[in-house]
């Protein structure tokens, strides 16, 4: 008990520590934007195709229970509000967990193993300014458009499978889809995939940084990213719907 307590009380003060030095300059402008370009590119083909096939099965699966009610005009537009709403900012995010946060826990962890990071401690550089502010940054950033595309693949996946035993034009089932929408829909799944971004970025950078002595630890640190990030993102989710059921009711 006293061991997981210290282990909040240092992720608290390393998150913490995060928004005091965003505010410091000189900020490494070179270092976020190779970073976003690093986890759009790892991560741009596994969510678009992530995408399309959620918005294809989901159609196939709904569409027999739709059609027993009558309600098959609906699809476009119940497929809209769930990837919108929930699906897509959630599976982006657990993707995202699996493919950068272990990455960032493991390249985090190797630095500190072999004394990387010391070294520029000593040498008077800001490792946590270099290498946790950009990468939180840019997680932070590039996880909304990375839910964006696979939203909009997941629409295209979602007509295609509509059509597989209809005649629907895209522009019909366009219209269904965004008819149904409103900004309430978009606002909290926008501020979830902010907030995912962030807890994927900072589970990755914590546990990465602060990884113990040892090849060993290097593996802990990124299966422990993946782990915690995945948790942490299902809770906030949990947390995000109650609140944003509770403003609407």
């Amino acid at each position: 008990m006293y061991d997981y307590l210290v282990g909040i009380g240092k992720a608290f003060n390393f998150t913490v520590r995060l928004f005091g030095q965003i505010a410091k300059r000189p900020f490494e402008f070179k270092e976020f934007m190779r970073q976003c370009y690093f986890i759009g590119n790892k991560t741009f083909m596994l969510v678009l195709t992530t995408g399309f096939i959620m918005g294809v099965v989901l159609t196939i699966q709904a569409r027999p229970t739709m059609q027993e009610f009558g309600a098959e005009s609906w699809i476009p537009g119940m497929v809209a509000v769930s990837i919108i709403r929930e699906i897509g900012p959630v599976i982006t995010a657990i993707l995202c967990a699996g493919k950068i946060g272990s990455g960032i826990g493991a390249e985090l962890g190797s630095m500190r193993v072999t004394e990387q990071i010391d070294a520029m401690e000593v040498c008077g550089a800001n490792p946590y300014n270099y290498l946790v502010v950009t990468r939180v940054l840019a997680t932070t950033l590039m996880l909304p458009l990375l839910t964006v595309f696979a939203d909009a693949v997941g629409l295209l996946g979602s007509y295609l499978g509509v059509n597989i035993e209809g005649d629907v034009s895209f522009v019909l089932f366009i219209s269904r889809a965004m008819g149904v929408l409103q900004f309430s829909d978009v606002l909290p799944a926008t501020i979830k995939s902010v907030i995912f971004g962030f807890i994927i970025g900072m589970v990755g950078c914590y546990k990465g940084y602060n990884a113990n002595k040892g090849t060993e630890s290097v593996g802990k640190a990124s299966n422990e990213a993946v782990v915690m990030a995945s948790l942490l993102i299902f809770f906030c989710d949990m947390v995000v719907v109650q609140i944003t059921a509770l403003i609407i009711s």
